[in-house]
């Protein structure tokens, strides 16, 4: 990271200098948060869809902003990133981008809560703070999500918060990229920061920037992120003030009030619209990566008038390794699942106002510091799936078959022979379940995440591997009336002299997505790497760490299908040759699971 001169900060690169007279909090008039609960005055149908459409666009331009600047093609290519609006007293979700990731969505809020109650502790809020942090007990997912949330004043008042999400690609830990398989403690995973003061009215904290550069094998691809998300900050505060000045305060605060309790209208119409009553799915993780056991992802979803309850008791306990979640984390999947099910209701906290959560402190959705969480994406894939699964018995002509379910996070590191350190990371892609309507998607991402995958030709060009294969994986998805989507097959060749780091933190290798209504299930993952006498497996199927390969040698990971919907020996003719024609099944395929000979 650059040095800078005293009493500057760096937005887009440059260095900008604050003003030197700032005052502190004590010379402004008491600061009050404006309350969006008070009298509103009436907007007409026109003006309050003209002000969702604006406020959604602030949002939006934050994530392209973020988009274009960032360093690291996780956020840059694959737009692992969020952006929105809070409530400034609540922290409650106000308006959230199109575009931002549906995960960060709901665990945003929480984010924001966390610098409420510091703020409420410590006090000393001004314009031009900045809070950062990655906490992922206290409103965070896990350590590699860095949020940078800042108040928003109008008339020396607080009006709401604003806030950035974005996944960094390296903060320490025993395993480059963070996703270690075999952490036992949330130490063994990377540094954490509770949420600080990154800047102080308009100064920034140069002794925070250095504890980051030297917590990380990659500072600078971290730099350009803070930076990007610091821009996307002051796009954002512009943005808004550009609104507010336009409509006016009341207007904006009486249409932020009318789209969440919209959302809570919407949202209890179709809770009521579900016959009552209690449904149970359960699911199952592989393993945690340290002990070679099954967890269990168990809900008990009850339907009782226009309220529903989520009860995660039945859930296995917190695990060994980093297949843990925090509350917040399990909240925000929860809500992803709900706007899955029911996708015209508006983003934002009314939809969570009809719903209880039961999610004891006895579960590893419950999960307390130092558990290790890196691998919350795939405990949240398996949440959200058995949300569908549940949802699906409520209704089951409405049932969707799993997803495939993992990211499968694999990373790729080394020395090149400058000394310095690459590190290439990505998730990748697989099926969809099959649904009423459809066929499941191939390739798609999974339903945390409007990411995309960084091409492969990024990853080529920042790193020393090659793409030796990139394809859909044929019978890889679960047979039905509506079958589900194809995996992918992925092979990588090492291209850095010496050897090459490997790890793994993925899920499916052992429960395959599930089908529904007669549908059958999916292929599982599938991975593998070369050695000096032929290709090996991970003993415990889909997580690994510890694996070196040479110049010259490969990884090849296969993804998951998505689960099949209805009766596969319904499946029209005409379909299942087309299937046959374009490589999704084999003749074998199509004789076992839909009974159609193949000459």
């Amino acid at each position: 990271m650059r040095q800078r001169a005293p009493g500057t900060f760096a937005i887009g690169g440059r260095a900008a200098r604050v003003r030197p007279d700032c005052c502190p909090l004590e010379a402004h008039p008491p600061r009050t948060a404006i309350d969006m609960n008070a009298a509103r005055p009436p907007l007409d149908p026109v003006t309050l869809a003209v002000l969702k459409g604006r406020l959604e666009q602030v949002a939006d331009e934050m994530d392209a902003t973020l988009y274009r600047s960032a360093f690291n093609p996780i956020i840059a290519e694959a737009r692992d990133a969020c952006h929105g609006l809070y409530h400034a007293e609540t922290g409650d979700t106000l308006v959230q981008g199109t575009k931002g990731l549906p995960i960060f969505v709901g665990a945003m809020s929480f984010a924001v809560r966390s610098v409420i109650a510091k703020v409420a502790r410590e006090g000393g809020l001004e314009p031009g703070d900045t809070f950062l942090f990655n906490d992922p007990y206290d409103g965070g997912t896990h350590l590699n999500d860095f949020r940078l949330v800042r108040p928003v004043f109008r008339g020396g008042r607080l009006f709401c918060w604003i806030a950035s999400v974005g996944h960094w690609l390296d903060i320490g830990g025993n395993v480059p990229g963070n996703y270690n398989p075999a952490a036992i403690e949330s130490f063994q995973e990377g540094v954490r920061f509770p949420p600080v003061k990154l800047i102080a009215a308009g100064r920034m904290n140069q002794d925070i920037l250095d504890i980051l550069a030297c917590n990380s094998r990659v500072p600078q691809s971290n730099w350009g992120d803070l930076n990007g998300q610091l821009n996307a900050l002051d796009l954002g505060e512009r943005r808004l003030a550009e609104l507010l000045d336009e409509y006016g305060d009341d207007r904006v605060e009486a249409a932020l009030g009318a789209l969440t309790d919209r959302a809570e209208a919407l949202m209890r119409e179709h809770i009521v619209a579900l016959p009552d009553g209690t449904y149970r799915f359960d699911d199952w993780l592989d393993n945690d990566g340290v002990r070679d056991e099954p967890l269990s992802i168990a809900l008990d979803l009850t339907v009782a008038g226009d309220r529903m309850t989520l009860d995660f008791s039945r859930s296995s306990p917190p695990c060994a390794g980093p297949l843990n979640i925090s509350y917040a984390t399990t909240v925000a999947a929860c809500y992803v699942a709900l706007k899955h099910a029911f996708p015209e209701v508006p983003a934002n906290a009314g939809v969570l106002r009809p719903i209880e959560f039961v999610i004891p402190e006895t579960t590893l959705l419950g999960a307390k510091a130092p558990r290790p969480v890196a691998g919350y994406t795939e405990t949240i894939l398996r949440l959200i799936g058995v949300i569908f699964g549940a949802l699906g018995k409520a209704v089951p002509e409405r049932a969707t078959a799993g997803p495939f379910g993992t990211i499968n996070a694999l990373a790729l590191s080394g020395q090149r022979p400058d000394g310095t350190r690459w590190l290439m990371f990505s998730f990748f892609g697989g099926g969809l379940g099959g649904n009423p309507e459809s066929d499941g998607l191939h390739h798609a991402n999974n339903p945390i995440s409007t990411a995309t995958m960084p091409p492969a030709e990024i990853l080529e060009a920042a790193n020393p591997v090659m793409f030796t294969q990139w394809a859909l994986r044929p019978d890889s998805a679960g047979p039905g009336l509506h079958r589900g989507g194809v995996g992918a097959i992925y092979e990588i060749e090492a291209l850095a002299p010496g050897t090459t780091e490997v790890a793994l933190l993925g899920e499916r290798g052992r429960f395959p997505p599930f089908g529904v209504n007669g549908g059958g299930p999916a292929a599982m993952t599938r991975f593998a790497w070369q050695t000096d006498t032929g290709w090996a497996s991970p003993p415990m199927a889909s997580k690994v760490v510890g694996v070196t390969i040479r110049q010259g040698q490969r990884v090849r990971l296969e993804t998951p299908g998505g689960g099949g919907f209805g009766d596969p020996r319904a499946r029209p003719r005409e379909r299942i040759a087309r299937d046959l024609r374009f490589g999704y099944i084999s003749a074998k395929t199509a004789r076992r699971d839909y009974g159609m000979d193949v000459a």
